[in-house]
């Protein structure tokens, strides 16, 4: 890579470790990054605003499984994609947010450079796992090795590199490649001595977060050997789709705790265990979990909830030693039975409003078979986080759990498009979180992508002006009103259909989209929330 400048250089250093898209909006301050774009052979994706580089880079991950790549500028572009870098380390999703920032000399002065911050290195060290400065010509090489490697060991999440203007048109040196220290490995013993607690359990119950999603082959074997049903969080949806053994429920839900804590072990798998899963009605309740083998990545989080084993290792591996290292034996066969109870408990403990937006994700799912469900926090998408089990894995995502952040659904899907081009992707968010990041579609159009926008329609947020009137607030604020979104998608250049609240009428207009091959809109027309009055 010699005779490049450092930018040329930082490009090329990506391309070869894999990377082949990054969504971003060239700026004066990283005008040398993108110097040497064009020729990398690298895709670049353009988002209407940094919020949504940083959402498309996260649905880009999720199906992916590499890490998203934005490019930002200096200050307002870093400050923009903080949001989407908060909600990737909520998620665990590998991210890599690259910005420039003043020259070297500056920095800390408060001289008042154009898109100054007082200290912006120290600014994304509040939400990235690294954050990382290119100081000079030598400086590159290792800090790619650093930041890439901590994308590729322990638990995932957001990492920052930031090149100053006067180092980014700078001759690049070559230096030496770095080796960090990997992972530490699995521990036999502790793999042993966790199979031989799970083979003397009489009834085991799996937990399976989104550690798990890409060890379905595994976790079925296991779960089968074990008898054993399976609770999936919100970012587990779509493994064991249809098996007897599956529960596509929150563990929020009292007959979900009620079957956890009815067992005598627990196989917690790639899940922090954190309360918008596991206590998502705010309670301060918490399921016992029996007896808990943990397994995950993370250290910290393995130290965070007491297990009576705790394995450190990607669950992709762990899973398979486990199915090996178990002793033959015979087993109950009431696993299917339990499982079948707890799904009937939950799909009536989550109510008939909520059944029937279950109902309507259902028929999505048999109108476009396989597809990547994207959503925003809106009814049905919380109606499908308590009760909803996707035919896809990995295919069912949103940002209604963790961080939670408004305007995810549009731009995640974007990415998630690009990572995939052969899926149809359907995008869900209410009319609320899409005027957040509606600009956005319009790079869905710039790409071409087989994205379906589904707008549900019910004027306003209704999910807090009801949590305004169950806790005896006045509502207010919560009836923005909509775009007119038919003229905003003969706007956009892109098909639009108004349709009701119905099953049928979605699956059927979803099935009209998907045959136009691009970008289009479906807005569903819900009832609007009318606060009680006094």
């Amino acid at each position: 890579m010699s005779g490049m400048t450092i930018g040329e250089a930082l490009v090329a250093g990506l391309r070869q470790r894999d990377v082949t898209c990054v969504f971003g909006i060239p700026g004066v301050h990283t005008v040398e990054l993108y110097r040497g774009l064009a020729a990398s052979g690298i895709r670049h994706v353009t988002p209407r605003h940094e919020q949504g580089a940083g959402f498309m880079a996260d649905g880009y991950a999720r199906v992916s499984g590499k890490p998203g790549v934005a490019f930002v500028i200096t200050g307002p572009g870093l400050t923009n994609t903080l949001t989407p870098m908060a909600q990737a380390r909520a998620d665990s999703i590998p991210m890599l947010v690259v910005s420039g920032v003043n020259k070297t000399g500056s920095l800390g002065k408060g001289l008042g450079h154009l898109h100054e911050l007082p200290d912006q290195i120290g600014l994304a060290k509040t939400v990235a796992l690294v954050s990382e400065q290119v100081t000079g010509p030598g400086a590159l090489v290792p800090v790619l090795d650093r930041v890439f490697h901590r994308l590729s060991n322990g638990r995932c999440g957001p990492t920052h590199i930031e090149v100053p203007l006067d180092v980014a048109a700078a001759d690049y040196q070559e230096t030496a490649v770095e080796t960090p220290d990997p992972d530490p490995p699995v521990s036999p013993a502790l793999i042993r001595q966790a199979a031989g607690q799970l083979a003397e359990a009489k009834k085991v119950v799996i937990l399976a977060g989104g550690g798990a999603k890409r060890a379905e082959a595994g976790l079925q074997a296991l779960a089968e050997a074990l008898d054993a049903p399976v609770v999936q969080t919100v970012n587990a949806r779509g493994l064991m789709h249809g098996h007897a053994l599956t529960v596509p429920a929150s563990p929020s839900l009292n007959a979900v705790r009620a079957l956890l804590e009815s067992a005598d072990c627990v196989l917690a798998l790639g899940t922090e265990l954190g309360p918008t899963d596991y206590d998502m009605y705010a309670t301060g309740q918490f399921a016992k979990l029996p007896s808990m083998i943990r397994v995950d990545r993370c250290s910290d989080q393995l130290s965070r909830h007491e297990a009576a084993i705790a394995i450190q290792g990607d669950v992709g591996l762990v899973v398979p030693a486990l199915y090996e290292a178990l002793p033959q034996r015979a087993r109950q066969s009431d696993g299917a039975d339990c499982a079948r109870k707890t799904r009937n408990a939950a799909w009536q403990e989550i109510g008939p409003d909520y059944r029937q937006q279950v109902e309507i994700l259902n028929a999505m799912r048999s109108a476009s078979p396989d597809a990547l469900m994207v959503g925003d926090s809106t009814q049905p998408i919380y109606a499908g986080n308590l009760y909803y089990d996707h035919d896809r894995v990995g295919g069912w995502f949103n940002a209604a759990t963790g961080y939670g952040a408004l305007g995810y659904g549009i731009p995640a899907a974007i990415g998630a498009s690009i990572a995939d081009p052969t899926a149809r992707v359907i995008c869900i968010t209410g009319d609320g979180g899409a005027q957040f990041s509606m600009p956005e579609a319009m790079a869905a159009v710039d790409e071409n992508l087989p994205v379906t926008f589904v707008i549900w329609n019910n004027h306003g947020y209704r999910e807090i002006a009801t949590s305004m009137q169950d806790a005896g607030v006045t509502v207010i604020g919560c009836d923005p009103t909509p775009p007119d979104f038919a003229a905003t998608a003969r706007s956009f250049g892109i098909p639009h259909t108004r349709v009701p609240d119905k099953p049928q009428a979605i699956a059927q207009a979803l099935g009209e989209t998907a045959a136009l091959g691009g970008p289009a809109m479906i807005e569903v027309t819900a009832r609007k929330f009318e606060p009680q009055r006094d």
